[in-house]
């Protein structure tokens, strides 16, 4: 007997504020038939691809600590790595740390903070991967 993970959890001060800048930097959705709404204590939206859903708790305590576990997100759509940090910083977040080229050209990854300070990474796409090789010199280094 084995298990799955049914959805991912974020503890945070906004769910819904949250949930938005999370939906519009993956392309999630939220469910039509019970949309999130600014107030809803618990937000969840979804990967239309392949089903994923992250839950959005709010919670009293500020965030105070480096996460324990984040997210390494890989750019779709032909973007690169470099154009998708573009992207997400105008979404509003922050960078933490950059890590590009830490094993020689072409290759590491950006660390970056959501609005409430909740530490990712984007490493490089997967075509970047294919053309410049070195993919475990980017996988789990990051945050």
């Amino acid at each position: 007997m084995t298990c799955f993970v049914s959805h991912t959890s974020v503890d945070c001060r906004n769910a819904y504020e949250l949930s938005e800048f999370w939906r519009e930097l993956l392309a999630y959705e939220m469910d039509v038939d019970d949309p999130n709404e600014p107030g809803h204590e618990e937000c969840a939206i979804h990967d239309p691809q392949s089903g994923h859903v992250i839950l959005f708790l709010e919670v009293p305590d500020a965030k105070a600590v480096k996460n324990r576990i984040h997210f390494d997100l890989r750019p779709r759509d032909g973007v690169t790595r470099d154009e998708e940090v573009q992207r997400v910083l105008t979404l509003g977040a922050t960078q933490v740390e950059d890590c590009r080229g830490i094993h020689g050209t072409g290759t590491g990854w950006v660390v970056l903070a959501d609005p409430e300070g909740n530490e990712f990474c984007i490493l490089r796409s997967p075509h970047e991967v294919e053309a410049g090789g070195a993919e475990q010199a980017d996988a789990g280094q990051g945050a």
